[in-house]
């Protein structure tokens, strides 16, 4: 596949058939309005989940999981992905699609941490992560 070019890009993102791939273990169904709104700025939601990477697995084995999804993903030929995982398969991915031209996003939060503690002196927290916005990898 060649590099996608700054003008195929522009073309792309003035077609109202475009594509946002999430692949990540986050299905879109469960986003809020803003991040949902953010992504369909660059088309249609696809959700791909982000596989299930095997802590055993070697590099090599992670490099063909990754070249597997990377084909998955250029089969619906994305203006934009975002790509969040496990990290040495994302590396894998986003080096795949990066090569290639590809617009990969991370989604980016504030995260804020609450401690609740009851009577009893046991303490829980609760972290809440807040959408703020895509990240260009």
């Amino acid at each position: 596949m060649s590099e996608v070019t700054a003008a195929e890009r522009r073309s792309r993102l003035q077609n109202s058939e475009n594509i946002f791939i999430n692949c990540s273990n986050h299905p879109s169904a469960a986003w809020g309005d803003e991040q949902r709104r953010k992504a369909e700025v660059y088309g249609k939601i696809i959700d791909l989940p982000f596989p299930e990477v095997d802590p055993a697995w070697t590099a090599g084995r992670v490099r063909e999981e990754a070249e597997r999804v990377y084909r998955e993903i250029v089969s619906l030929h994305p203006v934009a992905v975002m790509c969040q995982g496990e990290f040495t398969f994302t590396y894998a991915l986003v080096s795949r699609l990066k090569e290639k031209g590809f617009t990969v996003l991370a989604a980016c939060s504030r995260r804020r941490v609450e401690e609740i503690s009851d009577e009893t002196g046991s303490t829980q927290k609760k972290v809440i992560f807040t959408f703020e916005g895509f990240r260009e990898y």
